[in-house]
């Protein structure tokens, strides 16, 4: 066993000495945390000897997890994302690095031996994050993104500067949340290379790029849902070995993490669609109605490009797709067009039944819609439409 010390990571490269040392199996394992969070942490037990990082999950639709990660693991995932993105480079870091994302950006900064750039917190502003582009020295460059942060760029990239050195970039990972296809899009046109990630804390970050598994990674679908294997897994869950064994099976000596997330595997190609949440379904009527299908084509319209759609109940049907949207947002946009589409390719039962207005759509720090607030801010209130 080994110790295990929370810390709130305000300044990345110290933080970076401290992770080296905890791959290394020369201090204790590390769990990252925002300040907030740190603050008043009780003291932490022991975690295995082989675990190095815990992570805390984003918490976006109930109660956080922690992930025990072992060296192997986080390694494991660093080779495995340079093989596949055609070698080792200079990373730089703009998301926090209490999200494995985070934390995968400084293993592989480790591992390849570079030293990573930090994007100062708060706000995320393009030209703040060119400025720190141009300094990157290395042939190959990458850094890792939230959807929210690559919009912005793009927004911005009528700016030469910043198109060419976004266009420098080996890669941008993009994940953490689903990516809305006229992003893509839009970043092909410009010849900026993005790649889509798919992975948790449970897979020490992105396994699965562009739809195709990297390094020893397994996909499989059992029951509608994507299953993992490899070795990225989490060793578990800190504290919480009924949560572990729930999520965690071993199958023929082959062990499988549960993602809880819908989706589908191509026959022919064998690439990796992801759907959405597997609990983020509600019974309308007697039908299954999955809202991040919902969600994905409201968001195809203009004027509902950050709705969130929610579970809210309802007396006749039991349950029913509500939409959330911030502000004036959706006011003179298609409704009508919104919800013919969704008829027309899920079914009545996921028709948005209407729309509920708030000030603004609560964020986590990862960039994801807060839904467990958003829900209890939303349904506080009346529906307007």
């Amino acid at each position: 066993m080994r110790s295990l010390l929370a810390v709130a990571p305000e300044n990345p490269l110290d933080f970076l000495v401290v992770l080296r040392n905890a791959l290394a199996g020369s201090g204790p394992a590390v769990l990252p945390l925002a300040t907030e969070r740190a603050a008043g942490m009780p003291v932490l037990g022991d975690v295995p000897k082989r675990v190095a990082v815990v992570i805390e999950t984003s918490g976006s639709t109930g109660v956080p997890k922690r992930a025990m990660l072992a060296t192997n693991a986080l390694l494991a995932g660093a080779a495995a994302s340079a093989v596949a993105l055609g070698g080792a480079g200079q990373w730089l870091l703009a998301l926090p690095v209490y999200y494995i994302a985070g934390v995968q950006v400084l293993v592989r900064s480790i591992a390849a031996e570079t030293t990573p750039l930090v994007l100062a917190p708060g706000h995320f502003d393009p030209q703040n994050f060119l400025r720190l582009a141009e300094s990157l020295t290395e042939p190959l460059r990458y850094t890792a993104l939230v959807p929210v942060q690559l919009a912005r760029l793009l927004d911005a990239a009528d700016d030469p500067a910043l198109l060419a050195v976004l266009r420098r970039f080996t890669a941008i990972l993009v994940g953490g949340q689903a990516i809305r296809p006229e992003l893509i899009a839009r970043a092909a046109e410009l010849d900026v290379r993005v790649v889509r990630t798919y992975g948790s804390s449970e897979t020490a970050g992105g396994c699965v790029y562009n739809g195709v598994p990297i390094g020893d990674t397994l996909v499989r679908i059992v029951d509608g849902q994507l299953e993992l294997s490899g070795s990225v897994l989490a060793e578990g869950y800190l504290d919480d070995v009924a949560r572990a064994a729930d999520r965690f099976v071993v199958e023929h000596g082959v062990r499988w993490y549960r993602t809880g997330d819908l989706g589908s595997i191509d026959p022919a190609s064998g690439r990796v669609t992801v759907l959405g949440r597997a609990d983020n379904v509600i019974i309308s009527g007697g039908e299954k109605v999955s809202l991040d299908a919902v969600e994905r084509i409201v968001r195809s319209f203009g004027g509902f490009e950050t709705a969130v759609v929610l579970g809210g109940d309802d007396a006749q049907w039991g349950q029913v797709p509500v939409l959330v949207v911030a502000g004036a947002e959706g006011a003179a946009a298609d409704l009508a067009g919104v919800r013919a589409s969704v008829v027309a390719l899920l079914g009545r039962a996921a028709r948005p039944a209407r729309v509920v207005r708030v000030e603004q759509i609560l964020l986590l720090a990862s960039g994801k819609p807060d839904r467990v607030a958003l829900a209890r801010q939303a349904f506080a209130g009346t529906p307007d439409q």
